[in-house]
């Protein structure tokens, strides 16, 4: 896996589903389904908080706050309405998974950070309760009120995936290639699934995409190239789609009997039959990569791609219906791609060694947003979460 050097990363809007709470992928679940209009028209900003580094995760609405996380190692709850400050919790440490070699780069025993470990946990919110994982490696439940501990799990690495809340469970992957099954009341650890290793240059391991969970089974992607579908009481795995080679990165979406994610560098969007793992369809575009997840709204599902293009994808036809190209897109991307359309690695980094992976990667990236009525709330790298309408 590779990183052009004017990637974006896109997160696609999010709408409050009824009186649940607005949050991540729609709801607790992580369905990234959602009914609501959303915002037609903007008038412009309500307010803005700063923080002390880059909010890099989707917050969580409910009960007149809003709930995120920033790379400064705190977890803010700020009062909707007016941006007002009500509480932090801060962590033991904020950091990115790291490991030697790191996708072959150069020095081969310096410890380096990876680099596409690009994303935060983003909260869920569930009877009064916030959940969320952190770069110390735990997994922390918090009273949604005062911000007060309940119970933290540590697992053995970074958690930087979402948690899916479903029937009392807690659901979430980490970088040390485990996926977790908690007791959302205790913390306790019910179940635990092992995905892939890649020791040699850390490439194929981790879980970055966030779970969904339907109809008993949680979904999830692994950069060790396969999509999983586990028993959600058990643990136990119903099948595995391998991609190949190409990362996961992307949190499923399902429905309607069928569940929907994209890859990596093969850059494709692709359809599964939920129960059995059976390809129905699959788009490529030109590979270039997914990081961000499939949101589905009536016939369509919309996604970005690394290209800087937003895509609405017609499910009926299984097609693309139209896509809009960010004007940094226009203006950076053909220095980016190859006369065949495809990314062009060698003009984003000189060589192999780590510090191209870097400088390759250190791009302005949008990573999400939720709307709650007719304000819609992100984060951005410049520090600030924005609530617009």
């Amino acid at each position: 896996m590779h990183w052009p050097a004017s990637a974006l990363v896109f997160a696609t809007l999010s709408t409050g589903l009824g009186a649940e709470p607005a949050m991540f992928r729609g709801d607790a679940r992580h369905g990234g389904i959602y009914d609501a209009a959303g915002v037609a028209q903007l008038h412009g900003v309500k307010w803005t908080f700063h923080t002390g580094a880059a909010v890099i995760s989707s917050p969580a609405v409910a009960t007149g706050r809003v709930y995120f996380g920033s790379y400064d190692s705190k977890l803010y709850a700020l009062d909707t309405a007016t941006g007002a400050l009500v509480w932090t919790f801060t962590t033991t440490g904020e950091r990115r998974f790291s490991g030697k070699h790191l996708h072959g780069a150069e020095p081969a025993a310096e410890l380096m950070p990876d680099p596409f470990d690009v994303f935060l946990s983003s909260p869920v919110v569930v009877a009064g309760v916030v959940y969320f994982g952190s770069g110390d490696g735990n997994v922390y439940a918090l009273d949604a009120a005062s911000g007060a501990l309940r119970w933290k799990f540590h697992a053995g690495d970074v958690i930087h995936a979402s948690p899916a809340l479903a029937d009392g469970v807690l659901y979430v992957g980490s970088w040390d290639s485990y996926f977790y099954a908690l007791d959302a009341t205790s913390g306790k650890l019910r179940w635990r699934f092992k995905t892939g290793e890649d020791p040699k240059i850390n490439n194929q391991v981790g879980i970055q995409s966030s779970a969904v969970v339907s109809g008993g089974v949680v979904y999830f992607g692994c950069r060790d190239s396969h999509l999983y579908a586990l028993d959600a009481a058990s643990g136990t795995a119903l099948w595995a789609y391998s991609t190949g080679e190409s990362w996961v990165i992307s949190s499923p979406a399902v429905r309607d009997g069928k569940v929907y994610f994209a890859t990596s560098d093969s850059g494709l969007v692709q359809a599964l039959d939920a129960k059995s793992g059976t390809p129905v369809f699959s788009l490529a575009f030109n590979h270039w990569p997914f990081f961000s997840s499939p949101s589905l709204a009536g016939n369509f599902l919309y996604i970005g791609s690394e290209q800087g293009k937003l895509l609405a994808i017609d499910l009926g036809a299984q097609r693309l219906a139209w896509s809009f190209q960010t004007e940094d897109s226009k203006k950076n991307g053909p220095t980016y791609t190859n006369p065949d359309g495809t990314p062009n690695y060698r003009a984003a980094a000189r060589d192999s060694f780590y510090d191209q992976l870097v400088i390759a990667n250190d791009r302005m990236m949008s990573v999400g947003a939720v709307v709650d009525g007719d304000t819609i709330y992100f984060g951005s790298w410049d520090g600030q979460l924005y609530a617009i309408g």
